[in-house]
């Protein structure tokens, strides 16, 4: 079994090597050859190990090495697989496996095939590190790994400003979030004197209650910790605030959208936190602050989906929004429900991102749903199968997102509070709206006149096997995966399917209280979703002047959620722009004229200046000389008597 798990989580390392540095010697096929073969290995042996450790409650932790030793410190690298693992196993291999898949086609045409393939494995890898350690620190490493390939897959292209902008973008917004991880893992270490999971859970309830003394004032240790966990998790998982990376991150390759953010990077955070439950539960504050953002990020990013045109950028909001809902289940304690949503999520959204690749390559690369319309009948499978994605998206009965979307919303309401009070509010207004811009998507690009000129629409044509076939399979995991597995992962099997890789306070009976909330409750996402999918109907196909006839009039409104709330806008304001004079000022100012000023260039200055005078002095004249020479006579005259003399 040693060897099972090893093979799992470094064949796609092997692959990534491969393909990186013999490339050249490869060619584009084999490098494609080296990176399936790893991937789709790893995913095969994902599903087993899915099957094994849920069904038989087995989990494992496998030591490797001893990866840090220092004195009294030492840090092991070990792979921990249970339940919790499992699943993140089962959505980061099969997704990325079936993400490698589709790059065979819709990249065939690029100049760089072996280093995207190895970009890819590479990321697969650094997110098996995240899921399967056993410590803070391994997780770290697993963390920055992927923040550092999403940047090297956002800025692929890097022949593109805009991708090379973008790519630098989230490489610095997650930086920040991860300022605050790396605070929180140093201040576990300083309160437990270990990064190790199970030390510092099984410590955990020790330290509840426990304060600090700083700025003068008492602390609780615990929300403090948690806070600065939470604050990582932001940056990965886009919450509001470390959430304007995201959109910008569109710039990279679709299938990149696909792998990044529809299915692994960006819920890291959402496994963070679902992993790191053993604190939040004694950290009630965090977990009110949790619920509040996560509730408020589903809420504006989907009013900002509404009016968006470019296609990714829409489903880059959609999976915003679906991650608030994550974060706000897990807000209220509902971790199961969070993870549950989590891996039918991956399924449904990756799919969308995949089929919006597959209209991009019919449509000759043009991603602006104003220039499309009118191609249902010519790339029918496409059609298919972004209608199965927007149903389980929607949250239409028997599709998977119904089942985990819904349990999120009922949990939020049945948990009694303020925070959850508000989070449920929110979430069946994101609902009507994730609808309501499912279905504008839909009727824009595949109904109505075609907008596109005649050279495109000659050459719109269905996507290759190598594309269509993957699309299936995440179509399967969309329609099946919600009802296959809701019943052990948020039923009756919860408890026994989760372990003990997940707690939550006996005294909190969440789950049971769901089950028996009012019927409106449990039909009114259903019931709104169903409302936002007539009146984008109404809007795009009955009646298409009416949005227009809207934005006019409303049009301060429109430019609002058209730019995006004016968050980038802001921080330039704030942060971007008095960083650069700032920057400036210190250039010319700080370096130019204080330490070039009286350092180098001041002294070369000096130096010159006092050659310049010296320099008149050898004017050529005898009598200039023998005055020189007078006065030097004159001065060692003085020197000698007045020297002596003193």
């Amino acid at each position: 079994m040693i060897k099972l798990y090893t093979a799992l989580v470094f064949l796609p390392l092997l692959g990534a090597v491969l393909a990186g540095l013999f490339g050249r010697i490869l060619g584009d096929r084999g490098s494609q050859a080296v990176t399936l073969i790893g991937i789709t290995t790893s995913a095969l042996l994902s599903v087993y190990v899915f099957f094994d450790v849920t069904g038989n409650n087995n989990p494992v932790v496998v030591d490797l090495f001893t990866w840090i030793e220092s004195d009294s410190f030492e840090v092991s690298w070990a792979l921990r697989v249970d339940q919790l693992t499992a699943v993140m196993l089962m959505v980061v291999c099969v997704v990325s496996a079936v993400v490698h898949w589709y790059s065979v086609g819709y990249m065939s045409h690029d100049k760089a095939i072996p280093r995207f393939m190895s970009y890819l494995s590479l990321f697969t890898f650094a997110m098996l590190m995240l899921v399967t350690a056993d410590n803070f620190l391994q997780m770290f490493f697993g963390w920055e790994g992927v923040g550092l390939c999403s940047y090297l897959l956002i800025g692929f292209w890097y022949d593109r400003p805009s991708a090379n902008a973008a790519a630098i973008k989230a490489f610095l917004v997650n930086r920040v979030g991860d300022f605050g991880f790396a605070l929180g893992i140093m201040a576990i270490f300083f309160t437990f004197n270990s990064v190790e999971f199970d030390v510092v859970f099984a410590a955990a309830p020790e330290m509840a209650g426990k304060t600090f003394m700083f700025l003068g004032q008492e602390w609780d240790i615990l929300t403090t910790i948690t806070m600065l966990l939470f604050v990582g998790a932001m940056g990965k998982s886009a919450q509001l605030g470390l959430h304007t990376w995201l959109p910008d991150a569109m710039e990279g390759p679709t299938p990149v959208s696909a792998l990044i953010h529809a299915a692994t990077m960006v819920t890291a955070g959402v496994f963070m936190l679902a992993r790191c439950s053993y604190l939040f539960e004694y950290a009630p504050f965090t977990l009110e602050v949790v619920t509040v953002i996560g509730a408020t990020t589903a809420f504006v990013a989907a009013t900002i989906g509404l009016v968006q045109n470019d296609i990714k950028r829409v489903i880059a909001y959609s999976t915003m929004s679906q991650l608030g809902y994550m974060f706000f289940a897990i807000g209220v304690s509902a971790y199961p429900a969070a993870i549950f949503h989590l891996l039918t999520h991956a399924f449904f959204k990756a799919l969308l991102f995949l089929g919006a690749g597959s209209v991009i390559h019919a449509m000759s690369d043009e991603q602006d749903m104003r220039n499309m319309g009118g191609i249902y009948k010519l790339i029918p499978g496409t059609y298919l199968m972004m209608w199965i994605g927007s149903l389980a998206l929607a949250g239409v009965p028997l599709f998977a997102g119904y089942y985990s979307k819904d349990m999120i919303i009922e949990v939020a309401f049945a948990s009694g509070s303020g925070v959850g009070t508000y989070a449920f509010t929110m979430g069946i207004l994101a609902a009507l709206m994730t609808a309501f811009y499912s279905w504008r998507l839909l009727f824009m690009t595949f109904h109505g006149p075609a907008r596109a000129d005649e050279k495109v629409m000659a050459h719109v044509h269905e996507s290759p096997k190598v594309m269509m076939l993957p699309l299936l399979v995440l179509a399967l995991g969309a329609i099946f995966a919600g009802w296959f597995w809701a019943g052990d992962m948020i039923g009756d099997g919860r408890v026994a399917f989760w372990g003990e890789s997940i707690f939550i306070q006996p005294a909190n009976h969440i789950f049971e209280n769901a089950h028996h909330v009012s019927a409106w409750v449990k039909y009114s996402p259903t019931a709104l979703g169903a409302i936002g999918i007539l009146l984008a109907w109404w809007f795009y196909i009955k009646n298409p002047n009416i949005p227009k006839a809207i934005a006019t009039m409303h049009r301060e409104a429109h430019l609002f959620l058209l730019n995006k709330w004016y968050f980038d806008e802001l921080y330039d304001l704030i942060f971007v722009n008095p960083a650069k004079r700032l920057g400036h000022f210190l250039w010319k100012f700080g370096d130019g004229k204080i330490i070039d000023g009286l350092g180098p260039d001041g002294i070369s200055r000096l130096v010159l200046n006092i050659t310049r005078r010296a320099q008149t002095l050898q004017s050529g004249y005898v009598y200039h000389y023998a005055f020189a020479m007078m006065l030097g006579v004159a001065g060692f005259v003085s020197w000698f008597v007045f020297g002596l003399g003193g």
